[in-house]
């Protein structure tokens, strides 16, 4: 039996928008194909994927399994067609890279500038995205690689890490630490931090909370509104501290002010990307990580 990835589609939205009527109205079909085609993939696989109730659809073990399958494929197809579209246009190996917040551009360019500069033929896409949608697109086969730290990685998707950055302190030019070179941990105590991502929903987040506790004590947390800028601006003109990886000194046109962290502490540079397709310009990014 072969699966019909169409009707994989099918089963992605009504699982995603918890109705027939709005996965129908999603997919530009009437209610009664759509229900056919889930039904049709229920007798295909032998077990029931979704009950149908009065309040909506909920999915089925069975169906949730599939599901988590359904978007690998998926992402897999549109990788696969991607790269034959790119090769038989005569393009060059072009690598999309997303990456979060928590990878600064600079860490970026050092990435790619020794790729680029002995594979010439290689040509970065770069796109920042929130870890939820950095996930997303990868499954979806709309990413070839996403850099992130600390993001478990979905079913079907692989992680290695491609080194660890030292981590550093940053404080806004008037924070009173700002006249410092150096501090320790433990001297931060009573502060408070600035993070991105929620304490328990973020993996990051709580990488860093660890160090704390690491150094004795329970961190303040505060989530920054500032979501998507440079992580050294989140202290800007206001009295809370980050962890960053900016080089310590006079930053964000001395606007903050990075001091050294003693004794050194580390946060890791992650990659994730689906392992089961093919991406020479990957798989070329990756190796030169590896050297």
């Amino acid at each position: 039996m072969r699966l019909d990835l169409n009707k994989l589609d099918h089963l992605i939205a009504v699982a995603e928008e918890g109705s027939l009527t709005r996965a129908a109205a999603r997919l530009h079909l009437s209610q009664q194909a759509l229900s056919t085609s889930i039904r049709v993939l229920e007798r295909e696989v032998g077990v029931p994927l979704l009950e149908r109730g009065s309040s909506g659809v909920t999915v089925l073990p069975a169906g949730a399994a599939l599901l988590e399958d359904a978007r690998v494929l998926n992402g897999m197809t549109r990788a696969a067609l991607d790269r034959a579209r790119r090769i038989g246009r005569g393009e060059t190996q072009a690598l999309r890279i997303g990456y979060t917040p928590a990878v600064t551009g600079d860490e970026l360019v050092g990435l790619l500038a020794p790729v680029t500069d002995t594979h010439p033929d290689i040509t970065p896409e770069i796109h920042q995205r929130y870890p939820s949608e950095l996930t997303a697109a990868l499954l979806a086969g709309d990413l070839d690689i996403g850099l992130c730290r600390g993001i478990t990685p979905a079913h079907g998707l692989a992680r290695t890490t491609l080194g660890h950055q030292r981590l550093h302190i940053a404080v806004s030019s008037e924070h009173p630490l700002a006249s410092r070179s150096t501090v320790t941990l433990p001297e931060l105590a009573d502060e408070t931090f600035v993070v991105w991502g929620t304490p328990g929903r973020s993996n990051y987040t709580d990488l860093l909370i660890g160090h704390c506790r690491q150094a004795g004590f329970e961190p303040h947390t505060e989530r920054t509104a500032r979501q998507g800028t440079p992580p050294i601006t989140a202290v800007i003109d206001t009295r809370h501290i980050a962890f960053v990886t900016t080089p310590p000194g006079t930053a964000a046109g001395g606007k903050a002010h990075v001091l050294t962290l003693e004794p050194p502490i580390h946060a890791p540079l992650h990659a994730l990307y689906l392992p089961h397709t093919t991406c020479p310009s990957r798989t070329t990014f990756l190796a030169h990580m590896a050297v």
